[in-house]
């Protein structure tokens, strides 16, 4: 990244603008949509900063999906805790925020899972098998308070409402209505 005349180098900064940049070229264009020069203009810095905080391309791509991951992974846990401790509430608070980014202009589904489809190899595979085991334990959490028979299999249950209602509004254009379909086939769930 360009540095002022007379300012000194954050590597901690440069990392980070360089995460959050590659992040968003590779949402719109795909892990393999954009080359490592082209990757690299895009991003603001030279080959070889790249290299020196990353790795390869690899391990950018490595560090992108995994600090998304991290990030979503605090937002839907954040929403479920400020909903309280009443279950359904909760459910409803966490589909309530994927109805808000499903509805976000430039929406483009899961990077994580859209990561692992492209690359069915590592380093996506394992980062993608994390990301749906955290949702999937915030569920069974869920699901657990709710007092269900089976946690386990209703969290993997919710899971997969989860991910289709993500595919659903990514590939039909349904937006908000693919989170409110899902939460109706969800909220049945606790009370068995």
């Amino acid at each position: 990244m360009p540095v002022a005349k007379g300012s000194s180098l954050d590597p901690g900064r440069t990392r980070a603008g360089m995460l959050e940049a590659a992040s968003l070229v590779f949402y719109q264009r795909g892990l393999d949509g954009v080359g490592i020069a082209e990757l690299c203009a895009s991003v603001g810095a030279s080959k070889e900063t790249l290299y020196r905080h990353f790795g390869s391309k690899d391990g950018l791509i490595e560090a992108v999906l995994q600090a998304r991951s991290d990030r979503i992974n605090r937002w839907m846990r954040g929403a479920a805790e400020a909903a309280g401790d009443d279950p359904a509430a909760q459910l409803t608070a966490v589909f309530e925020v994927l109805g808000d980014w499903y509805s976000e202009p430039g929406f483009r589904g899961c990077a994580i899972v859209n990561a692992a489809t492209q690359r069915h190899v590592e380093p996506a595979q394992t980062i993608v098998a994390r990301h749906l085991d955290r949702y999937l334990g915030l569920f069974t959490e869920i699901a657990t308070a709710a007092d269900v028979a089976e946690p386990e299999r209703v969290g993997r249950q919710l899971l997969m409402l989860l991910e289709g209602a993500t595919v659903l509004a990514d590939h039909q254009g349904l937006g908000r209505a693919a989170a409110d379909d899902a939460l109706a086939a969800a909220l049945p769930l606790l009370a068995s």
